[in-house]
């Protein structure tokens, strides 16, 4: 994985859920916080075509409003697209 975007907010359960699968994981990524940042709830918007948090984009690839077995899930398909 080349970029990972993950768009938060604080106090979200499911996006402490998802830093910590990620860092587990030693999969690095950039955090967006969209509470405090509003041209980032913008983009994520844009990208996701939702308003709801986590959202993550891996390598242009947006997975919205997920939890920790749909994001395994959806990182194990990009895995396996690009073996």
């Amino acid at each position: 994985m080349k970029q990972v975007k993950l768009f938060t907010r604080d106090l979200c359960s499911w996006c402490l859920d998802a830093k910590d699968y990620l860092r587990q994981h030693a999969i690095p990524f950039e955090e967006i916080d969209v509470g405090s940042n509003p041209d980032a709830y913008e983009e994520m918007k844009r990208l996701s075509s939702q308003r709801y948090v986590p959202t993550i984009m891996v390598d242009g690839h947006v997975l919205a409003n997920f939890d920790v077995p749909q994001l395994e899930g959806f990182l194990a398909r990009l895995k396996a697209s690009t073996d």
